[in-house]
């Protein structure tokens, strides 16, 4: 083969390449974005009741990284038939938020549906929720989903847990003034299961092992480990919650202080059980808070409502 014809066809594997590369690098920029996308609303499905009752359990996508939307109930956020506030959120946190809340029917719901409906940034999008058998969720359904398990896989350790419990001491209606601090304690009592298989600490061979391990489910991955989480549910303004906590949304981005985040190392847990926390709002109006305790394979739920005034 002469230099030349090896020359040329040197350029063109390099040209290919480049081509592939930014074609692939566009596609990456272009399934991305920071502000300005809608949210699908998710219907996560159904579980029984011990009263007879039934709960439909839902989520979202956000399909922003940044962008965390303020959608009021009304025609934006609603559920139908019947009443359009079912206890849904109204401020949306960035990408895959799962079991975010549920909503329970009455015993004799039979094979009717209920709608949420979502409009953010100009599209609508809906959720439909029934009582069909394929979406039966169980303890098992709740940790394969949330990433504590492989897809469709189960453990001896996994079928013995129970959700942790959280306790939020005081009342549940406080008030508070912009600018100001208000504290509150969370008292979370857990089985210790599943058992976090990593140390609040870790050498850094092991970090950088573990930044470059490729994954190893189709599914998302979640690091078990005990924590609490607090963040606004509902609200006109922004909330600072000190300490830092970790998310309770799948970023899955090596450092993300999140479950889903490949170096994520579960925080230490008081020995009490009582995580102290304060808030600051920066506008005056009503808020509720959503506290969540997650044990990497179930959760549990606690609210507040503080009234902020000037």
């Amino acid at each position: 083969m002469s230099k030349l014809t090896s020359k040329a066809i040197s350029r063109a594997h390099t040209l290919l390449i480049a081509v592939f590369l930014l074609g692939t690098s566009s596609a990456v920029v272009a399934d991305t974005f920071q502000y300005g996308q809608h949210i699908e609303p998710a219907y996560e499905g159904w579980r029984p009741n011990a009263d007879g009752t039934f709960s439909f359990m839902f989520g979202y996508m956000n399909e922003n990284w940044t962008e965390q939307p303020d959608v009021d109930v009304g025609d934006n956020n609603f559920f139908s038939p019947g009443e359009a506030d079912r206890g849904q959120p109204t401020h949306f946190l960035p990408r895959r938020n799962r079991f975010t809340f549920e909503v329970v029917v009455p015993a004799d719901w039979g094979e009717r549906e209920l709608v949420w409906t979502l409009n953010v940034n100009g599209i609508e999008r809906k959720a439909y929720a029934t009582m069909k058998a394929d979406y039966l969720v169980d303890n098992m359904v709740i940790a394969s989903e949330t990433g504590s398990l492989g897809a469709g896989t189960s453990s001896p350790e996994s079928r013995a847990n129970i959700a942790p419990s959280v306790t939020i001491q005081g009342d549940d209606i406080r008030t508070a003034r912009v600018g100001e601090e208000i504290s509150f304690v969370t008292q979370v009592i857990d089985d210790g299961l599943p058992v976090s298989r990593r140390e609040s600490s870790i050498e850094e061979g092991a970090l950088k092992r573990r930044m470059m391990r490729p994954p190893t489910r189709i599914t998302v991955g979640k690091v078990n480990g005990l924590f609490l989480s607090w963040n606004k549910y509902r609200g006109p303004g922004n909330v600072t919650f000190d300490p830092p906590m970790p998310k309770p949304w799948e970023d899955t981005r090596t450092s993300a202080n999140s479950p889903w985040g490949a170096l994520w190392l579960p925080p230490e847990v008081p020995e009490d059980g009582l995580y102290e926390v304060t808030a600051t709002f920066d506008e005056p109006g009503t808020y509720i808070l959503w506290g969540r305790a997650d044990d990497g394979g179930l959760y549990h739920d606690g609210y507040i409502t503080v009234n902020v005034s000037e």
